[in-house]
Order: structure tokens, then sequence, then C-alpha cells
């Protein structure tokens, strides 16, 4: 990098004249580093002064910074109602590698030791069409896995411990997307009523671990401790073949609104860093209290330095960036798909083969941006949340209450093949993450056993998380001992992860979905440490019967290229890597309008060819019925189709007594609300 550019190297780096610091800020008329006594966080041992240089960058050399060495910044500037000067705090240098609590409960950056070998194990690189996200909570994941050693349970390194890479292997998934693992703190609102940020949504440092996630051991280890436990899980989890991948909060800081705590930014400049107005009232698109300024060079920089070093020093596999519309917004707070950021994080050679993920929304004017980000990103994929929920649940429950569901089949058929209505041509059905669940809402088994959220643990009285969850309780409302009700429940879960996990697009499955995993109607547990959010390993036999399920079908997808297309076909074309789509109604004849759209006829055969490229050819047949009603369907006869052999049915937990093997015209009897996947040959 060429020393022409003035935000080089910010924060601290060790050079052979001692530890240089570099901190950005445009309206601080000074700028101090404080050193601490190393045995005593709260006594300031050496003040030593900043000079300000090109491009509003302050910094100072001194020997006094060496690995290990606390320190914080006093800044001083101008009064005004866009700022927030006061040199008697000890503010967060926003590039420290490590950050230590005090005594008082305060912050201190320190020097880190990133010293770690890797021993020779590189990153999985595992193709997006080959790649199963398995969205988990860094602690609750673990916590009450009795084949950890205690210690371990909740951390890091029990993470890495072959008892859970062993249940993730066995599972099929291939990437592990961690819920925040930044440092974040809890807002004043929750500690105020004794709760907690579960979640972590609430970033203190966009360069540091989240230390509570360590071990005890790593926690009290000293300087480096955490960040090797972190490197090593990477380095375990990269053994065993699955990545990592982090969620990341950049679109606001844990400083909260104008009354939050000021520990960094806020401090430094605040008048560059959040947006305001000209009376320092703050302009939030996130719902958190602060909006970072993305029209600004610095902070732009501020996620690419941020973005390289998790994924050079850290070798982390990816990124799903919270309210990512947040990024996008330019000087005037508009979204703009061509914003340098957006474009900067998807071609910077430093991330090249990098899993970028967006979240493409934020709660600010034109917010909604799903479809809109540019090539290389992947989005999650909200309308096929939406209508797969609709499709399996609420459209059954309209069709009990009023005889008829409320569309056809067709939207759902659009989402099945990749959303090339959302998703750009160029960009393929991989730019699609699909989800029926994700951290925030309900739970799978929740989705099928409950009609309205029960919140009231968090302390709003109800009125918190979404009323619109699209869900349905199929006639009892919670836990029932009704077994039709629960055999109804079950195969509802069965059809809504069948489908997630037979589409094109990047599949992205909630932790413990794939066993049932209930939080008992509370579909925003974000404030929730215990074991309403914690994973149970004690599972009942219908929840080992759904874990086969899910297993199952993350083998049939990795086995079946037809269902996980590179590219959208043209038509009349041959495209290398995408999937030739035929449509069938139930009789086996192409599908005509009316049943598209007749809410009457909701079954689809759905006949998938691979155009090979790097994998053998392969051709899959999906039939899918949407109603609570019998139907028999004629298999369609297609050239080249000689033989459907049953893959799956959802129908069953268990296809073993199930026939296998059919012929071209031969009618074939589904069960009420079902899909069954065959392989075509």
């Amino acid at each position: 990098m060429s020393h022409a550019d003035p935000l080089r190297n910010l924060g601290v780096h060790l050079t052979s004249r001692g530890g240089e610091l570099r901190v950005w800020s445009a309206d601080a008329t000074s700028i101090e580093l404080c050193i601490f006594d190393e045995k005593d966080t709260d006594w300031v041992a050496k003040r030593v002064p900043l000079t300000k240089g090109d491009g509003e960058v302050w910094s100072a050399t001194t020997r006094s910074l060496q690995v290990g060495t606390s320190y914080a910044l006093s800044v001083d500037g101008p009064d005004g109602p866009t700022h927030d000067f006061d040199p008697g705090r000890f503010l967060l240098d926003p590039y420290a590698r490590g950050l230590a609590r005090t005594r008082e409960g305060g912050w201190r950056s320190y020097v880190q030791d990133t010293a770690f070998d890797w021993g020779g194990v590189g990153k999985p690189g595992t193709p997006l069409d080959h790649t199963v996200v398995y969205e988990a909570h860094a602690k609750g994941l673990t916590k009450l896995n009795p084949e950890l050693p205690e210690e371990l349970r909740g951390t890091y390194a029990g993470l890495a411990h072959p008892s859970t890479i062993g249940y993730l292997k066995e599972l099929g998934v291939t990437a592990v997307e961690l819920l925040p693992v930044h440092q974040f703190v809890s807002e004043q609102r929750l500690t105020k009523m004794g709760l907690v940020n579960y979640w972590g949504y609430n970033t203190l440092n966009f360069f540091t671990p989240h230390a509570a996630y360590a071990s005890r051991d790593a926690q009290f280890g000293g300087t480096g401790a955490v960040l090797r436990e972190f490197k090593g899980m990477v380095r375990l989890l990269h053994e065993a073949g699955l990545e990592v991948i982090l969620d990341v909060v950049y679109n606001h800081t844990a400083e909260e609104g104008r009354g939050g705590p000021t520990s960094s930014f806020r401090g430094i400049d605040n008048a560059s860093y959040y947006r305001q107005d000209a009376d320092g009232n703050y302009i939030d698109t996130t719902g958190c209290g602060n909006t970072l300024d993305y029209g600004r060079e610095v902070t732009q920089r501020l996620v690419l330095d941020s973005l390289r070093y998790w994924a050079e020093e850290v070798q982390v596999d990816g990124f799903r960036f919270d309210l990512a519309a947040t990024l996008g917004r330019g000087a005037g707070a508009e979204f703009d798909r061509d914003h340098p950021l957006l474009h900067a994080i998807v071609s910077d050679p430093a991330l090249a083969g990098v899993k970028m993920i967006a979240e493409p929304w934020d709660v600010g004017l034109g917010g909604w941006q799903v479809g809109n980000f540019p090539d290389g990103w992947s989005e999650w994929n909200d309308g096929y949340r939406d209508r797969m929920r609709n499709f399996w649940l609420r459209d059954i429950a309209q069709a009990r209450g009023s005889g008829s569901a409320s569309e056809g089949i067709g939207s759902l058929a659009r989402r099945l093949a990749g959303s090339n209505h959302v998703f750009a041509l160029e960009r393929g059905p991989l730019a699609s993450v699909n989800f029926v669940t994700a951290h925030d809402g309900f739970t799978a088994a929740d989705l099928v056993a409950y009609d309205r959220k029960h919140n009231l643990g968090n302390g709003e009285n109800n009125r918190d998380g979404s009323n619109d969850n699209k869900s349905f309780n199929h006639g009892a409302e919670g836990p029932t001992s009704d077994e039709t009700i629960l055999a109804t429940r079950r195969k509802a879960v069965r059809n809504l992860l069948g489908t997630l996990l037979l589409s094109a697009g990047i599949p992205m499955l909630t932790a413990g979905d794939e066993f049932g995993r209930s939080q008992r109607g509370n579909n925003n547990a974000y404030c929730h440490d215990s074991e309403l959010t914690w994973l149970s390993w004690d599972r009942s036999e219908w929840q080992e019967d759904l874990f086969e399920v899910v297993k199952t079908l993350i083998r049939l997808r990795r086995e079946n290229p037809a269902l996980r297309p590179v590219r959208f076909g043209r038509w009349g074309e041959t495209t290398p890597s995408a999937s030739q789509m035929d449509w069938y109604n139930k009789d086996g004849e192409t599908m005509g309008i009316e049943d598209w759209d007749s809410p009457e006829e909701r079954t689809l055969q759905y006949l998938a060819a691979s155009t090979p490229e790097f994998e053998a050819f392969n051709r899959i047949l999906l039939v899918v019925h949407g109603l609570e009603t019998d139907v028999t369907v004629t298999l369609p006869a297609h050239e080249g189709v000689e033989r459907y052999t049953l893959l799956w049915d959802s129908g069953h937990d268990d296809i073993s007594e199930v026939e296998g093997v059919h012929r071209p015209g031969e009618e074939l009897a589904m069960a009420p609300t079902s899909m069954r996947l065959f392989r075509a040959d």
C-alpha cells in the first residue's frame, strides 16, 4: 500500500521505534494517548500527545506501546450541537485489536498479541452452490451439551470440540454462521430491566472477539489468549471442512442515542462518524439510536479494514451484514446500489473468495432493497421466507376456515426455482439466501404451533416482536397432547425444511430447527440468555426422527446437482451449471394458467435436469401438493426418463416401507400437504 494513503495503518502498529498509534478525527483540536499502569488500568502512567498530519490523521510513536499495554484516547475539540468532546473521558481506539474491562466496569484498549500457528490449515473454500449455512449462537449452540467438559460449554473452544464438530458433520451443513461475536455490550435499557442483549447486535468494537464466549482459562489467560482460542476454533472447524461466517453489525454502535454511553466514536468525532442534522439530532435508519455515516471515506475504510482483519488475520470465510442497506446510504442518506462501499466489499483483492451476504434492508426511508445489491453479493430473501410460510401454513389455515386457499402454487414455484423475478439474470440463483426461519422470529417448531407471539418475558407487555408471523397452530395454541395435531405439525415442519433444502439458492438452516427446538412462542428472544434460547441436547424420539429427515435432505441436495443450479437458464439456450426446468400439473401435462394460479389446483411436478459443467448429469422430479386433500398424480412422460426412484417423502419420517420405483404415466396417491422427491433416470 502506498504511503501516500493517509488512512493507512490506523490503530496501533509495532515498529522498530516502538508502537505507532494512528487515529482519524477531522474536528478534534487535541488528542492524547493515555497509557495505563500495567497493574492498575485506572491509573494513567504516561500521556503522549498526538500530532495531526495528512488526511485528518493524528499519530504518535512511543516505546511504551508494546504487546499487552493498556491504553485509551483523550480527545478535545469545539463545542456545538453536533460535537461531543470531553478530554476527561477515556475513549477506546476504534481499531483496537484487544479490549479489557477495568475493576470499575469500564473498558480499555490494549495492544494485542496476534501470534498463532495455523499449522498449514487453509480455508475450505466451499463453492456457493454446495454451501448449506447453519445459523447458530456461539454460546447457545453448546451451553447444554453434556458431551462437553463443563468449562468448555458455551465457548469458542466448545464450538470446536470434537462433539460439536461431529454433530455438524453428521448433519451435513458446510458453514456455521455465528450471531455477532465482535465485542458487544447490553443496552442501558436492558441492564436496568435485569435483562441482557443475548444476540449481540450492539457492537463496542469491530476488531475484537467477544471475550465472554471464551473459556475462563482464556479470559484470564493474559494478552492474546481469547484471540488464540477464537483462531483455534476457526482452525479446527477448517480442518473438518467447515467454514465460519460472522454476522457483523457495522450499521450502528453500542453508543446508542445522544444520551447513550460514549465509549469511542462519539467522543472522537461525533459530527463525522454519525448521521445527524444541523441541530445534532441523530438520523437513525437502524432503529438502534445511531447510524454510522457511510457517505464518508473514513467509515467506509473502517469496514474494509475490519473485514480484512477477520478474513486474513483470523481466517474467517464470510460475513453476513446486519441491516446492510445502511452501508449503501451515501451523503444524502439515500440507498445507492452503486455505493462505493458495497462495490469495494466484493471487489477488494484482499477479500477475494470471501462470502458476502447482505440483510438487504434497514428501517430508514427506502430501506427495503432485496434484489438490489451489486453482483458478488448474496442476499437474505425475505420474500422466499414469507411465501413458503404462506403456502404451507397460512393458506392451509385459510382453506380450513373458508374452504379455499388465498392463491395457487405459482409463486411457490418461482421461489423454488431461485427467485429469478427478484434477482437479475447475471446474478443467478446463488444471489438468494433462502430461509424459512432465522434467529429473529419463531423457530420452525413454533411456526406450526402458535398463531400468536408470546413475548411477555421480554418485559414490554408483548408489544415487541413481529405480529405478522405467517404461522399456523393447526388447531391448538402451543403444547398439546392431541396426536393428530402433533402429527400434522411435524409434517408441516418437514414440508417447510424440505422446501428450503430442495430449492435453488443458498439454504440457511437455523440451529435447532433440525430437531424441532421451541422458544415457547417467543418470537423475539434477543434478551434471554437461558435455556429458552440454548439448544437442548436431551431430545425425544420424534426430534431424532426430524434430525434424520434434515440430514437426509442435506445429503440429497449434495448428491443431486439439479437441485442447486449456479446460473439461471435462458429460454432456448444451453447454459452451463443451470438447471433445465419443466413444470407439469397433477395429470402429468404441461402447466397451464389455471394450474399456476388456481387456489384449488395447488399441485405441481417440477422436473429439473442439470447442465453439466463440473459434475455428472443429474435429473430429479419434485412433486408438491399444497392442500389438505388426497390427490392422485400421473407421473410425467419426458424424453430420456424411464423411471422415477423415490428419494424422500414428507408424508413419512421413514420411507423404507414406501414403494420406491415408478414409471412415467403411472398414477401415484399423494398424501395431504406433502412433497415427494424422485431421481429421474
